[in-house]
């Protein structure tokens, strides 16, 4: 599904190394965290993943198409069969949440009564068919986030990318969003998700890679942090 080859990235003409010969796999189904201190090389993992950046060596492969060779006018094309939900929701403040939803499938000419269906399924999905016609300022912070991931899903992606979906986020809201996450792999999505929550880590207990300064030091199925990661 996700696989690294080799991967490095570097910035300023190589003097700033990002990622250092990455070499992972991801499977199809796994929720995956992605985890280590500021600066470690995380935000470039998943800009790599949605195009955003290309490598400047090794192969990045996502549901078996290599990244890194897609043209520029295929990238549109590519991010549609991934979601990214990011910390601060990224919703369009002046319109409705079923109007959020749809415009994602609006870009790519659905027909309105398809845009009308699959909408209604993603918002019962996430729990918030009453709020089609309300506007982001008028819901809470984990209705906001619930809404980002129901515009991620809509397409029914391969992948979704959650860059610390739960970072804005009181405990409670924090959980609901991790049991939405988490129903959404089991129905065969691949979830990767970028976080410092050691509390969400450690209590839903996934697969956890540790990037430090640019290399994957820890990679453990059994979840959460190890000791010698809690001075983060």
């Amino acid at each position: 599904m996700i696989k690294f080859d080799n991967v490095t990235k570097m910035y300023r003409k190589g003097r700033v190394h990002a990622l250092n010969d990455v070499n992972l796999f991801i499977g199809k189904g796994e929720f995956v965290y992605i985890i280590g201190p500021t600066g470690a090389g995380k935000s470039t993992f998943i800009k790599l993943l949605y195009r955003e950046e290309k490598p400047t060596g090794g192969t990045v492969t996502v549901n078996g198409e290599v990244v890194n060779k897609i043209p520029n006018r295929k990238v549109p094309k590519y991010r549609r069969t991934i979601g990214v939900v990011f910390q601060d929701y990224k919703l369009l403040p002046k319109k409705t949440v079923y109007e959020n939803i749809a415009f994602a499938l609006e870009v790519i000419g659905k027909h309105p009564s398809q845009i009308r269906k699959q909408v209604l399924n993603v918002l019962n999905l996430v729990g918030l068919e009453d709020k089609a016609k309300a506007f982001p300022n008028e819901l809470s912070g984990g209705q906001q986030q619930r809404v980002a991931i129901a515009r991620a899903i809509i397409n029914d992606p391969a992948v979704v990318i959650a860059d610390e979906p739960t970072g804005n986020l009181d405990p409670e809201a924090s959980k609901e969003i991790m049991k939405l996450l988490e129903d959404i792999s089991k129905r065969g999505t691949t979830i990767v998700m970028v976080t410092h929550d050691r509390q969400m880590v450690n209590t839903y207990k996934h697969r956890t890679i540790t990037i430090e300064s640019g290399y994957v030091s820890h990679d453990t199925m059994v979840g959460g942090y190890t000791d010698d990661l809690q001075t983060w």
